[in-house]
């Protein structure tokens, strides 16, 4: 390999441990035999060779990406003409509050050339488990999770709107009142077409002990589901069946899931999913709550009960509902499988299984909802 290149590669692996990013010595070593496969010129494939050898965190991978779309398409390009590389890199934590009139300037007295490179902390929250946030991550997630816009898949109505529009159904009574009031003259057909109104959401949100690393921050997704909507149900799944949609309704977040932990008797308890879905389809589900909804259940599939009876109320469920997406903060975890008894049962009913680990899988699960 050339100077010019080693040269690229150095600078490179520099520009990444400025911006944060711990790259021990043996991983360079490896990004350069990589390299030597792949060659400088394919940019795709310089661009994985360092992914797989330089990054060890999910949560890097952002960072990664915006140093590397800096250097490589200048500071690289740069080695390779023979020009020197850039001798100072700066980054910028980009937090969506900066004034950027206020940005350092860095024309000035540095000798060299600059390279700067951006990214935003943001960004880098939106792919964090929120097991393994810190309480000042999770606040801040929460806080950008309360901007969440959940909106309900649409159905058509019996309810019939004036429309325009070629081949929809004449109105015969609009057409006729406007033909008198031009002396009996039709000069212009008046259509109806099928109205639209949101389908009924009903989450379902498991709170139970294997799932304490992230009940409190599905249970913020579903207040920003509920706020100011309605139809739109939500409950916990435990040892008992919680109704919370009333504690929900208040557009404080911090207060609505203050009142519904309250009501919730069984935080953090023991699971028995399919004795609790029963319940739900006896009293609310099956007898209309949940037929053409979309239903969501967030939960990592752990329970305590009978497999056999938590596939037959599924069943039920998916029966009458429009769609079933299960939500499982685990899917994410690299190399699972569902092989959690409940978890396995269930899986044959649901239309859509997604993670739920992040806020990235919750904006995911947002735009499922809306399918």
């Amino acid at each position: 390999m050339t100077t010019g290149v080693d040269r690229a590669v150095v600078g490179f692996v520099a520009a990444l441990r400025r911006a944060g990013l711990v790259v021990p010595v043996g991983s360079t070593v490896l990004f350069v035999q990589a390299l030597g496969e792949v060659g400088l010129d394919d940019r795709a494939g310089a661009y994985w060779a360092g992914r797989a050898t330089l990054v060890t965190r999910p949560e890097d991978v952002p960072v990664y990406d915006e140093v590397f779309r800096a250097y490589w398409d200048h500071g690289a390009a740069a080695v390779l003409r023979g020009a020197s590389a850039p001798e100072r890199i700066t980054v910028a934590l980009d937090d969506g509050e900066d004034d950027p009139s206020e940005a350092p300037d860095e024309s000035g007295d540095e000798e060299g050339p600059v390279l700067s490179v951006r990214y935003s902390a943001q960004e880098v929250l939106r792919e964090r488990d929120f097991a393994s946030c810190t309480d000042e991550e999770l606040a801040e997630a929460h806080r950008l999770m309360d901007r969440m816009r959940v909106v309900s898949a649409r159905r058509p109505s019996r309810r019939r709107r004036h429309v325009g529009e070629a081949g929809a159904r004449i109105d015969l009574g609009r057409t006729l009142r406007d033909a008198l009031r031009r002396g009996g003259e039709t000069t212009r057909l008046s259509t109806t077409a099928p109205g639209e109104r949101p389908r009924r959401l009903v989450l379902l949100v498991d709170i139970s002990g294997s799932m304490e690393p992230y009940a409190r921050s599905l249970v913020r997704f579903v207040h920003a589901a509920v706020v100011g909507r309605a139809r739109v149900e939500a409950f916990t799944l435990g040892t008992q069946l919680t109704r919370i949609t009333r504690e929900l309704a208040s557009r404080d977040p911090d207060a609505a899931v203050a009142r519904a932990a309250d009501a919730v008797e069984d935080w953090s308890g023991g699971t028995r999913l399919g004795e609790m879905l029963r319940t739900f389809n006896d009293q609310w589900g099956v007898r209309g709550m949940a037929r053409g909804a979309v239903v969501v259940i967030l939960s990592d599939g752990w329970d305590r009960g009978d497999p056999d009876l938590l596939a037959e109320q599924m069943g039920r469920l998916h029966r009458v509902a429009h769609r079933v997406v299960w939500v499982n903060p685990l899917k994410a975890t690299p190399g699972y499988e569902p092989l959690a008894r409940g978890m396995a049962a269930a899986l044959p009913f649901v239309d859509t299984f997604i993670a739920g680990h992040s806020l990235a899988a919750l904006e995911h699960l947002a735009e499922e909802i809306a399918a």
